[in-house]
């Protein structure tokens, strides 16, 4: 009877230290639930906080300053965009006969090359004839280049010397202000506002006894 009633009492123990844990882990839990439900009532109350109408203005303005300025900078772009594509087209028409010009300079050259030996030689009746029908079709040639292809010569003794159109074979020290082409050894040309080839020539340099005006 004895260790039936000491047993009874050790169960007695066991169970009511039993309750108390779950009524400790019951209060836990309530407690970090409250806790949670307090956080997320803060956060909510954060979130909820309703802004002003001028707060709402100033945004939409800044945002729409910042959609206009987007617009404006791609708008910008487009158009650059287009203008380089027509010049580009433009430039591949106007400059489609580049090579083919540039084959025929080399023929014109020759006509120079021809003529001119003719003006150095003794001119007689016999190739009068032929020198005429030299020059004539050289001319005819060069007004068909000009016209139709806008192929234009240049460089003329007594033209002042650019380095874009020109190119110094020799130079000089003579009376001259500025740089001036002496001597025209190869006629330059161009197509439109391209030089195709350089003029080669030769050029006096100041020598510092004229001052430029």
């Amino acid at each position: 009877m004895k260790g039936t009633e000491k047993k009874s009492k050790e169960e007695q123990s066991t169970e009511q230290e039993a309750v108390r844990t779950e009524e400790v882990t019951e209060v836990d839990t309530d407690q970090s639930g409250n806790i949670s439900e307090n956080d997320k009532k803060t956060e909510e109350a954060g979130q909820n906080e309703e802004k002003t109408p001028q707060d709402i203005i100033i945004e939409l303005q800044k945002e729409n300053t910042e959609l206009k300025d987007q617009y404006l900078r791609k708008l910008a772009d487009f158009d650059n965009y287009r203008k380089r594509m027509i010049r580009e087209k433009q430039d591949a028409i106007d400059y489609a006969n580049t090579n083919l010009l540039k084959d025929l300079i080399s023929t014109l050259d020759d006509f120079d090359r021809a003529l001119e030996s003719v003006n150095q030689a003794d001119s007689t009746e016999e190739i009068n004839p032929v020198v005429q029908g030299i020059t004539m079709i050289n001319k005819q040639m060069r007004a068909m280049l000009e016209s139709k292809y806008n192929l234009v010569a240049y460089g003329e003794k007594g033209d002042g010397f650019d380095h874009d159109k020109h190119e110094a074979i020799a130079t000089n020290q003579a009376a001259v202000a500025e740089p001036v082409c002496a001597e025209i050894y190869l006629k330059g040309y161009m197509l439109k506002d391209r030089v195709v080839r350089p003029a080669k020539v030769m050029v006096h340099m100041p020598d510092g006894s004229v001052s430029a005006d």
